[in-house]
């Protein structure tokens, strides 16, 4: 018989393998996936391809902190330098707009903060699933070829490791990913650091806020950093608690 249980059985399928539960990880591959991240993040060579996951997940965060704010999104751009903007509509000052320029640069680290808790359940194709499902709401909001480009790359490769690999690269993959984003969303912070120092940076998300509230933009590189460092100890921590010594 066909109709209703045909249309319904990839959506079915879809759910188990976001859902499925796997075993506790091998520490050996908690350990190797947090060494090949941070090996990503402190490679000169490798860091400026890496860093792009980075601002997809800076400039993601800027448009979800819009959109629970009642701002309205009007678009993501991501550059080839690793730069982005994403612009929104709405009141120029207020919490809204407070929080919309704030949530970028602790955005990857906290992202990775919740890949981290659902690897500690257990989860590893969920925290997948939901990358996938963020990447795809992100791509109706690109408004430039290299942003189309570097989302749809990204998204392929997410599912490929989803749909194919078997379950042990599948944890490897989501290991690697959530340890990437745990360590590399300080690096952002102490590059910005540097360039507000320099006078490179005059337009940056904290001198904005420097400008909508009464804390200047040092304190807010400096409450950058502590969230970004709070979400690598606390994610770390539980990664490492989840792994199985054997």
């Amino acid at each position: 018989m066909t109709g209703v249980d045909d249309v319904q059985t990839p959506a079915v399928e879809v759910w188990a393998r976001a859902t499925a539960t796997a075993p506790e990880p091998p520490l050996w591959l908690v350990l190797g996936a947090a060494a090949l991240a941070l090996a990503g993040v402190l490679s000169r060579p490798v860091w400026p391809r890496l860093r792009h996951l980075v601002t997809i997940a800076h400039e993601g965060a800027h448009g979800v902190a819009a959109a629970l704010t009642g701002r309205r999104l009007r678009g993501i751009r991501l550059h080839s330098d690793t730069s982005g903007v994403a612009v929104s509509s709405g009141p120029v000052r207020g919490p809204g707009m407070v929080l919309t320029a704030a949530a970028g640069y602790p955005g990857p680290a906290l992202v990775g903060l919740g890949a981290a808790a659902l690897l500690a359940a257990g989860r590893p194709a969920a925290v997948l699933w939901v990358v996938l499902a963020a990447l795809a709401l992100l791509l109706v909001q690109i408004r430039n070829w290299f942003g189309l480009w570097s989302v749809l790359v990204t998204g392929t490769g997410v599912l490929a490791v989803t749909w194919w690999a078997p379950p042990l690269a599948q944890s490897a993959a989501a290991h690697l990913l959530t340890w990437f984003l745990l360590l590399a969303a300080p690096r952002p912070v102490a590059e910005l650091s540097r360039a507000r120092r320099s006078g490179r940076a005059r337009d940056s998300d904290a001198d904005q806020l420097a400008r909508l509230t009464p804390l200047p933009g040092g304190a807010w590189v400096a409450l950058f950093a502590l969230v970004c460092l709070a979400a690598l100890g606390l994610g770390g921590s539980w990664l490492l608690r989840a792994a199985s010594p054997g």
